[in-house]
């Protein structure tokens, strides 16, 4: 009889700036069921995207993560969530600036909120990373849905400039560091064509 006690599907919520690139790379997780681009952590009801844009709601373009605890936890999520954008510049990650693109973690529970706070003590000590951590960590009360043509951006649109400059090295990034959490892949190095 299996064990019913397990969970057997949570929900993480993070913001690390433009939503196409955190949705790319969360993609290529073991574990990750499902993945969504949306907005969290604002106070208009149902925004849309130039209203977001415009850093007048409050919202940070996040992705709303359905995983599988047995196969990826929360810690590998939130190790590659902060290997893979700066946590250390407050509204900007690259060229992309304003409020919509801080970091933050919205937690869905209070194991999770424990496990980023410990997890950001861990980083601050560590003496390589320049600057102070500025990740926001609070409770997810709502999370939007962006419209649908922000889904699977990346793999619809690998030839524009925006994915070769900025999503590209982030996946590269990943294969490196990561390629035991990567979905069907071996630790053998693959690039993001492949």
């Amino acid at each position: 009889m299996p064990d019913l006690s397990q969970k057997r599907e949570e929900i993480a919520v993070f913001g690390g700036g433009c939503f196409w690139c955190t949705e790319a790379v969360f993609q290529k997780l073991n574990g990750v069921r499902s993945i969504e681009p949306g907005y969290a952590g604002g106070a208009v009801p149902n925004p849309t995207y130039e209203q977001v844009a415009s850093g007048t709601t409050g919202h940070t373009e996040s992705v709303r993560i359905v995983f599988d605890p047995a196969a990826v936890s929360y810690r590998d999520l939130l190790t590659v969530f902060f290997a893979t954008h700066d946590p250390t510049t407050p509204n900007r990650q690259g060229s992309d600036v304003g409020t919509q693109y801080r970091s933050a973690i919205f937690f869905t529970s209070e194991e999770q909120n424990l496990a980023a706070q410990a997890y950001i003590r861990k980083l601050a000590a560590d003496t390589g990373l320049r600057g102070s951590i500025v990740t926001e960590v609070r409770p997810l009360d709502f999370f939007y849905p962006a419209e649908d043509y922000h889904r699977n951006y990346f793999e619809n649109h690998r030839g524009q400039p925006y994915c070769e400059i900025v999503i590209e090295p982030k996946l590269e990034k990943l294969h490196d560091q990561f390629a035991h959490l990567i979905a069907n892949q071996s630790s053998k190095k693959k690039t993001p064509r492949e």
